[in-house]
């Protein structure tokens, strides 16, 4: 029966499919500016708890914290470009019908197709990208691709010492005046972590140590890795 009612379900013209598309479309660009929004709030909480801390002198917390700002701002930036991409897509696909009035279908676009690979490395956009590419293979607009492997062979201590210098940015930043009160072998003792820890779970013990509000701390990275996610 559903069979027959898809055999029965009237074929959409060109420009037809192009405005369901775009409106889809928009309907990420909606979501994504919701998940921006989302990030933005929790930071200011984050704000908050980092001026708190270095106040009590505990610089390894707010470093701690900080690092989770850094990351959170990196996912805003991501989530604009995912944005400003899909626009294009939107464009890009508007213009082909003007085509598709004259040849009867829609041609293929190699910039949708880039545009398209693009957002299928994106994380928060590979399983909708997946569907859709599916669906403008079909109507002829790109052809079947194989998604580009992201390049892992960038240097591991090049990214973790651009993190770094982040981070202190994010301290000077939010608490720099707090911080600059400490004397400078207090900061670099509270601020820089022990190269000899075990793993990362064994140096955020020993970072929240002594803090009275532990549990605050976590629930606040656990919240700003659930709007990022």
């Amino acid at each position: 029966m559903d069979k027959l009612k898809g055999m029965l379900k009237p074929k959409l013209s060109p420009q037809e499919q192009v405005r369901d598309w775009q409106r889809r479309l928009r309907q990420e660009c909606r979501n994504i500016e919701r998940q921006i929004r989302d990030v933005q709030r929790e930071e200011k909480i984050v704000h908050k708890a980092i001026r708190e801390a270095a106040k009590r002198n505990d610089m390894g917390s707010a470093k701690t914290l900080a690092k989770e700002i850094v990351m959170s701002r990196k996912t805003v930036n991501r989530l604009h470009e995912n944005k400003a991409q899909l626009n294009s897509i939107s464009m890009h696909l508007g213009e082909s019908v003007a085509i598709a009035r004259t040849v009867g279908h829609l041609s293929k676009s190699a910039e949708v197709m880039k545009l398209v690979n693009n957002l299928m490395k994106a994380p928060e956009m590979a399983l909708t990208m997946q569907e859709f590419s599916k669906e403008i293979i079909k109507a002829g607009v790109i052809e079947e691709f194989v998604t580009d492997a992201v390049d892992s062979a960038l240097d591991s201590e090049d990214i973790e010492e651009e993190t770094e210098e982040e981070v202190d940015k994010v301290l000077t930043e939010i608490a720099g005046e707090t911080a600059a009160q400490l004397p400078e072998a207090a900061r670099k003792e509270r601020i820089e972590l022990p190269a000899q820890r075990a793993s990362t779970s064994q140096e955020e013990e020993a970072i929240a140590e002594g803090a009275d509000d532990e549990e605050e701390l976590e629930e606040l990275r656990a919240r700003l890795a659930k709007v990022r996610s």
